[in-house]
């Protein structure tokens, strides 16, 4: 490549890309249409790539243009993470950040999102404290936890927020990340009790139990409070691979995400009852009050990256 790409010429090829069309490239850039039309050239000659062709609808990308435009989109990226970090470096943010952790670590990304938060507050000490998803809240009021991850709806444990239908006055900053669905497994020796069953007829089959503080314990008592049903909880658990073993040796029903009732009926036999999901979030939370400590901003900096 005879001369180095600079980042104007990066820059209005990203603009025509995303705009499909010079004219509003160009005013988005406040560039004239032959500027920009020039920087389209320069950057044609210097990799020897057709990067549009022409439609009745404006340019459209090439093939070769698509990879092309997809890798300045990633060093736009990069810079704007190279800004933030530099922003916080500059800042001299320290201190320590207690983080509420839940469920296995992989499926939170934590190794990324720690990494993450290294790299933008390096002065920050982290504390990681694992627990389940209910812990999470009443740590935050308590001042145990900084921010955390949450599964479920943070309105159950803000009675101000439940009183309005948009949260507005919600006690907590809510960074929902994901959307997930929870499935009911059980034994293959219940098989045939399970299948094509509504949440009343399951209801009356064995269960193993979790803690109040439990998204398990939390989307089951919303779902047969509602219905006016009991639940018939044989046995009680505190960890998710512990309930799914007790499922296994055909003690009862349990809930666990639909990830992991895949799994489990691949791996180990388990049938899916196949007219009952529950929809919930995975989110990241913090104290509303607390979104200007400069340690949590980097933290949800942090969340923000790893998961967009």
């Amino acid at each position: 490549m005879p001369h180095p790409i600079d980042l104007k010429t990066l820059r209005a090829f990203v603009a025509v890309a995303r705009e499909g069309n010079v004219t509003r490239a160009s005013e988005q850039l406040h560039l004239t249409q032959p500027a920009l039309s020039q920087h389209l050239k320069r950057l044609a000659s210097d990799t020897g790539v057709t990067l549009f062709r022409r439609t009745s609808k404006g340019l459209e990308l090439t093939h070769q243009g698509a990879l092309l435009a997809a890798k300045a989109e990633q060093v736009f990226a990069a810079l704007q993470d190279f800004g933030q970090t530099a922003r916080h470096l500059g800042a001299q943010v320290r201190g320590k950040l207690r983080i509420g952790t839940i469920i296995d670590p992989e499926f939170t990304r934590l190794g990324g999102f720690l990494k993450a938060l290294v790299d933008s507050g390096p002065g920050i000490e982290t504390e990681l404290r694992h627990g389940m998803s209910g812990d999470v809240p009443e740590g935050l009021r308590r001042n145990e936890l900084d921010v955390g991850f949450f599964l479920g709806d943070i309105r159950d444990f803000d009675p101000v927020a439940s009183a309005t239908a948009d949260g507005s006055d919600s006690l907590f900053h809510v960074r929902e990340l994901a959307r997930l669905t929870y499935r009911v497994v059980a034994p293959p020796s219940l098989a045939a009790f399970v299948r094509g069953q509504d949440w009343v007829a399951l209801a009356a089959l064995p269960w193993i139990g979790t803690p109040h503080a439990s998204v398990h314990n939390r989307l089951l008592s919303e779902v047969f409070g509602k219905l006016g049903v009991r639940q018939n909880i044989v046995a009680s658990v505190d960890q998710e691979p512990s309930m799914l073993a007790m499922v296994r040796t055909g003690l009862g029903l349990s809930l666990c995400r639909e990830s992991l009732a895949l799994h489990e009926q691949q791996a180990h036999g388990l049938v899916i009852a196949d007219k009952v999901a529950i929809e919930t979030a995975l989110s990241f939370v913090c104290l509303g009050a607390r979104m200007d400590d400069p340690a949590i901003k980097i933290a949800f900096d942090a969340v923000n990256r790893v998961w967009n």
